[in-house]
């Protein structure tokens, strides 16, 4: 348990007049506790924080997951609810002279809404919904952190280099993806923190595509985002280069992405308006002729979950504070012809940004 965050909280639920938070999000709940168990699906729950204004957090969970909250949630009482959750809290809702109890509305299904009302309606309490508290926390990371996701940074790069340098013609996008998450499990990841993205060729013009069973030919565009984690961190990196000899034509393109890259990094700082930093980015490509073939946002911030806040986006207003940690990730993506997204990640700092990658693979042309 991280006892400055349950504090500042608690502050923040004493400042609205709530006796209590419901904590289900994942990372949020890891985040408060050090409880890393995850959820299968929304549906199915590994445990929920309850965080009361005043006084020590509960941590209930089931009988699967009862040893490991034991063991990672110190300084939280783990009870274990045997009957179900809602049952449980009927009866520890009332032990704890709790009436108004907050709950994470968008990480909370309607359906889970209603079954606890008809519980919180019979015993006096009021389900208040409250959105983005922790997450606001969690955008900001300190030292240690930063620290953290360095590492993940540099586990991420390591399992690319090695992967990269057995790519050759022949080989599919599905071979390379499977390549890629096993070697980082045998490194010491987690696991991905994402589903891994190779696409070759007309492939790469999907921002999102899912590796298949196409085979890589000299000449072919290769796109690989991917992210691994480590220590509960994530890392998030895209590279993107041509199999044998490129051709002027995707040289030019990636000189233009490189240069929309590098206006955005020396647009971000502590202060900086998210938006703006898109736009650094987004003026480059469309003053090249390509602006309707950027779609997506910039970037987002990484940390527990590989997309957190904030965003780098056309729409949002809010300013990256220091220790914010976000990608920077332009591309151009043409259906005809494939796609090139290159991407770093970067923490804000007073006066600019650290970018935490070292790998060149792709930028350096």
């Amino acid at each position: 348990m991280n006892r400055q965050r349950i504090q500042l909280v608690q502050a923040a639920l004493q400042r609205r007049k709530l006796d209590a938070m419901l904590i289900t999000q994942p990372a949020n709940r890891h985040y408060l506790s050090g409880y890393t168990a995850v959820d299968h699906s929304i549906q199915e729950t590994a445990g929920v924080l309850l965080l009361p204004a005043k006084g020590k957090p509960f941590l209930l969970t089931d009988s699967r997951f009862i040893l490991q909250a034991e063991e990672e949630a110190a300084g939280c009482e783990v009870e274990l609810y045997r009957k179900g959750l809602y049952p449980h809290l009927k009866q520890l809702l009332p032990q704890l002279s709790i009436h108004r109890l907050a709950f994470e509305s968008h990480y909370f299904l309607h359906s889970s809404v209603m079954t606890m009302e008809k519980m919180t309606d019979a015993i006096g309490v009021t389900l208040v919904p409250l959105t983005g508290l922790v997450e606001r926390m969690r955008a900001v990371k300190n030292e240690d952190e930063i620290r953290l996701l360095k590492q993940s940074v540099r586990l991420n790069e390591r399992v690319f280099q090695l992967v990269y340098n057995t790519i050759e013609p022949g080989m599919t996008e599905l071979e390379i993806a499977l390549a890629l998450e096993l070697t980082m499990r045998e490194l010491g990841a987690e696991g991905p923190s994402f589903d891994t993205i190779v696409a070759f060729g007309t492939n790469a013009a999907r921002p999102h595509a899912v590796p298949t069973d196409r085979v890589l030919r000299s000449g072919d565009i290769v796109l690989i985002d991917m992210g691994l984690v480590l220590h509960g961190y994530c890392s998030d990196m895209t590279r993107t280069f041509v199999a044998g000899k490129p051709r002027s034509t995707y040289l030019e393109r990636l000189r233009i992405v490189r240069k929309a890259q590098l206006a955005a990094i020396a647009a971000i700082k502590d202060g900086a308006i998210c938006r703006d930093v898109d736009q650094a980015a987004r003026t480059i490509i469309s003053n090249a002729g390509y602006g309707e073939f950027f779609g997506h946002g910039l970037g987002h911030g990484v940390g527990l979950a590989v997309h957190e806040d904030p965003s780098l986006s056309p729409r949002c207003r809010k300013k990256l504070r220091a220790g914010m940690v976000v990608t920077i990730e332009p591309g151009i993506y043409l259906p005809e012809w494939g796609g090139i997204r290159l991407e770093n990640m970067a923490v804000v700092r007073q006066g600019g940004c650290e970018i935490l990658n070292k790998d060149t693979t792709g930028l350096d042309r």
